[in-house]
Formats: structure tokens, sequence, C-alpha cells
């Protein structure tokens, strides 16, 4: 679980400080106010860490099969107005709950661009506990290795350049005897806990009229939920306790939501060719005949219960095309399979609905207020400014910004004047 994030010159960032995130994490605000920054930030990390090129500092992306963004350049990630340094960070706390020997540590990389135009890593910074070690670049590409608070370098040279942002060369763990093989564990948690993030962003695949299943389950659910289907098939044709879970969790679900009753995969004939059949009012249908709102949460539910216990789950409106109720309910799945699985849900969303139904689980004690976090992002120019959102016990927000979701009682005042000037003039004649 990441337990905080901070970011200094990151596209429309300045410094963010230091972001406490919950179990449920919520990030709201207005369009284009650097929301999806903050996000993309660990995405960038993630896509690195998988990076078949073990010496890359940052993978920009570019790859459209296997990357989940393309940053563009050096330039296109640096803030605009950025120091003489010109310079950025991307920094983070975890916690790890599994068979990891470190459990608790923080990565911090300073990037930087080379007279080749390239991005580079400048200082990159390992902690758990006491210990600290560090990669600091020198001229032409050198790199001084520090332990703690030593003020001289233990070494230094070309040869122990960081890898994928995360790792000490090979060379350097060699160097650090003892204190290699922590050095080692501290990456490998924090590789695992960058690969194990699931996204999903808010352009959702069509659903197919019908699927091929080749007997195995995907890798994730995919950005665009297109292996969400591939999901529920090997969840329902398995036949695992494990992963009728998924298919019976998802159904829950769909019919909390009152989007549908049950969820059915159905085989064609003998083929390896299945559909997936939504019964609802009585009536069975084809996933691709029913409305949107069903294809479009299907992926949210469906990696809610198939991302890895104990890994985070980042969502950009998991709203979308949804009805107010379902909306609503999205805040109870995200509190209660947080709960059951371990599971970190960081979600972007501009559903007042589902910010409403939060509260309200805060004020009844189904959430705790520890358990969730509530940020609100706005633009001051061209710099991205974070508020944390102040919420009581009882879910009472004490800092609410203002309008963000409308006036609802000055618009129940304006509607009332002018239904009451309306039924003036037509007395008058």
């Amino acid at each position: 679980m990441f337990k905080s994030l901070r970011l200094t010159n990151f596209k429309a960032w300045k410094d963010t400080g230091d972001i406490g995130l919950a179990p449920v994490t919520m990030l709201l605000g207005t369009n284009s106010s650097g929301k999806s920054s903050l996000l993309q930030s660990l995405l960038l990390l993630k896509q690195t860490v998988r990076s078949p090129d073990r010496t890359i500092h940052l993978n920009l992306g570019g790859d459209e099969v296997n990357d989940l963004f393309s940053f563009g350049d050096f330039d296109s990630v640096l803030r605009h107005g950025a120091d003489s340094l010109r310079h950025f960070s991307i920094g983070f706390d975890f916690k790890r709950f599994d068979d990891s020997r470190v459990k608790a540590g923080s990565l911090e990389a300073i990037y930087g661009k080379t007279s080749t135009g390239s991005v580079a890593v400048q200082q990159m910074k390992l902690s758990t506990g006491a210990r600290e070690f560090r990669a600091v670049r020198r001229e032409r590409g050198a790199f001084s290795i520090f332990v703690d608070d030593e003020g001289q370098p233990r070494f230094k040279g070309r040869n122990y350049a960081p890898e994928r942002s995360i790792s000490f060369s090979a060379d350097a763990i060699a160097e650090l005897d003892q204190d290699g093989a922590l050095v080692e564990d501290l990456s490998l948690s924090i590789r695992r806990e960058l690969e194990g993030i699931s996204y999903l962003g808010p352009l959702r695949r069509k659903p197919e009229r019908d699927y091929a299943w080749n007997k195995s389950k995907p890798g994730d659910v995919g950005s665009d939920g297109g292996n969400a289907v591939g999901a529920l098939l090997a969840s329902a044709l398995l036949r695992s306790e494990e992963q009728n879970y998924i298919v019976d969790g998802v159904s829950k679900w769909l019919k909390r939501m009152k989007v549908a009753e049950q969820l059915e995969v159905r085989q064609q004939g003998r083929s390896n060719r299945y559909e997936l059949i939504i019964q609802r009012d009585g009536v069975a249908c084809n996933l691709r005949d029913v409305g949107i709102g069903v294809s479009q949460v299907l992926p949210v539910l469906v990696v809610a219960y198939f991302a890895p216990i104990g890994s985070t789950v980042i969502l950009e409106e998991p709203e979308i095309h949804l009805h107010p109720l379902a909306q609503s309910i999205l805040a109870e799945l995200f509190v209660k399979v947080s709960k059951e699985r371990n599971i970190q849900f960081i979600v972007e969303t501009h559903s007042e609905h589902l910010f409403r139904r939060m509260q309200t689980l805060i004020a009844k004690g189904t959430a705790k207020k520890r358990d969730v976090s509530m940020y609100f992002v706005k633009r001051d120019g061209a710099q991205a400014l974070l508020q944390t959102l102040e919420v009581d016990e009882f879910g009472v927000v004490g800092n609410w910004p203002e309008n963000f979701f409308g006036d609802s009682v000055g618009e129940a005042r304006q509607q009332a004047m002018a239904r009451a000037k309306r039924m003036q003039e037509r007395a008058n004649g």
C-alpha cells in the first residue's frame, strides 16, 4: 500500500507536499486541474519497472502495446516555469502486508535532462527504518554511492548508475557488501508495490458479442478494461473457489446497483467462444445489447476482485454512464472490498453521488475516518494546488470547495422565485 506521495516540478505541480494516501483515497477537482498527473506519476514508475531495458532511468512511453501512457519527452513532464535546475522528482512511502523481507520504506528519485536530451536520474534515495542509501549523479554519468548520513561516498563510477529508477546496479550491490542484501530486498519491495498497481482509465472498450477463451487468465484487466471479460471467463470456467469469487462478487454489485440481476457466462455450442449474458427484469440479454452503463461499470467491478490481494487499484471516473444510485453504490464497493481484500483504491471522480455516499458511510461508522482521504485539486494560473478536505468522524466536510457540486440551495431558491413569478403573471392574466 502506498502511504504517501510527493511530486516536485511534475507537470502542473510545483510541490505537492506529502499527500497522505489511505485505503480509499478520492481526488476531486475541476477539469484539467492536475488530478490525473498525481495518478500518472505512479503509472510512470510502473511502466519503468516493467521495461525490458534494466538500464533505463525513466520510461516515458511510446509503446502502445506495453506502456500505459506516452509522456512525450522530458520537457513535456517538467513543470513550465521550473527553476534553473530543471529537475522534477517523484517520491513515495509504502507499507507491505505480504512476505516481503522489507515491509516498509520509501523511494525518492530526482530526474534531469542530459546533453543528449534523454532523462537521467540525478539522485535516487532508498530508505527503510533508519537506513538510507543514495546514488548521486556526478560528471559524465558517474554516480557516487552514499550510505546513511556519511559525508563521503563509499565509492563512485559510471558502473554504479541506478536501474529503472528503483534499483542499484549489480556492481553497487556487490560493493555494499552486507548492506547490499538489504538494498536488494528494499528494491524488490518497491518493485512489487509498483508492479501490483492495477489501472483503469476513463475510456473503456465497448463489449463484443462473443469472446474466445484460450483457457488462461489475463495478467490484468487492461487500462481500457479490455481484459475484464477474459478475467470473468477465467473466473467462471477455471472453477476454482478463488476464481468463482470474482463472478460472485461482480454479480452481487451489479444487483446492488440495480443495473442487472445476474451475470452468466454461456458457451456457444462446443466452440471456445462464449458470451456474457445479463439477466434483468426476467429477460436474458447479451452484454452487447444492454445499456452502456453495465458494460462501463463491469471493468470497475472486475478489477476490484481481480487485482491481487494487498495491491493498489487506480481508477479514473469509475462513475461514467451510471445512474445516480449506482454511482453512490461505488463508495460502498470501495470501502467493503478495501476491507475484505486489503485493496487500496485511489479514485479520481467528479461524482457528487459517490462523494456524498462516502460521507454517509463515515457518518454511520461503516468507513473509518482514518481509512478515507479526500482531496480537492484546483488551478491557480498554470500551477495546480491541493486542498485536503477536512472530514470529521460524522462525515462533515469543514472546508467544502464553494460551488464545486453546484449550489443546490441556490438552485431551489431560484426555482421557487421563478415559479412564484410565473404563477403571479398567470394570475394577472
